[in-house]
């Protein structure tokens, strides 16, 4: 297959792409918790390294914060009471940094939580679960957070990046929900996620790979649809 022809030969689902990302809903936020208690938001990375400073940071990703915060106090206010900060939080000789420049070290300003959400007067009651990888599970207690709340059926995810850390953790919750028979809600408002750009001719000229970030946030987007999660515009 020649580039032109992958090219053409996607250019029907881009176009189907881009109608399905412009028409996406808003999603009441009594219909996205008519039991609060029962529901949970977990946000992964909106921390200083990727939304304000550092070698990751970017000022895409940095967009979603407000609309972030405003999120969380409209739940909080409807009632719910699980919030969990899923936070990059590397050691220094983190294996990580094979593929990515170090970033978020442990201790340091850039692995802390933004201050638009330290703000927040419910901040305190918030769980903060430092990672060490992308995935939010894999030598975390997020599962183990899990565990300690049983009645939760109801999950919004937001933070950054669509297409790495924000799909790993909604993945990781539609399969759990699928493995173990649980019939459990997974919500996306798109408002609140995002990822970074890094266009061809700067991958070009200064090595490493491209990241276009409108066509992976719209992919990864329909991705989670397609897995059975509620990808909204926003909960308002």
């Amino acid at each position: 297959m020649t580039n032109s022809s992958l090219a053409a030969g996607a250019q029907p689902f881009l176009d189907d792409l881009q109608t399905w990302l412009e028409s996406l809903p808003n999603l009441p936020v009594n219909e996205a918790l008519p039991h609060p208690q029962r529901a949970a938001v977990l946000s992964v990375d909106v921390i200083s390294g990727f939304c304000e400073s550092g070698s990751l940071a970017s000022p895409r990703v940095g967009r979603i914060v407000p609309p972030i915060a405003q999120l969380m106090s409209a739940v909080w206010d409807a009632g719910l009471r699980h919030i969990a900060l899923l936070q990059d939080t590397h050691e220094e000789n983190a294996v990580e940094f094979g593929a990515w420049p170090a970033h978020c070290v442990r201790g340091s300003h850039e692995s802390e939580t933004v201050e638009a959400l330290r703000r927040l007067p419910f901040y305190p009651h918030m769980t903060v679960l430092p990672k060490n990888s992308i995935h939010p599970a894999l030598n975390t207690g997020l599962d183990a957070w899990l565990a300690e709340r049983p009645e939760l059926d109801t999950f919004i995810v937001v933070g950054d990046c669509t297409d790495l850390c924000t799909y790993q953790l909604a993945m990781h919750i539609r399969l759990s929900a699928n493995a173990y028979q649980r019939p459990w809600r997974v919500i996306i408002p798109a408002e609140c996620v995002d990822t970074y750009d890094r266009p061809l001719e700067d991958a070009r000229a200064q090595g490493g790979w491209a990241h276009p970030a409108d066509l992976l946030h719209a992919v990864f987007l329909y991705h989670m649809a397609l897995n059975g999660m509620e990808v909204v515009r926003a909960i308002r």
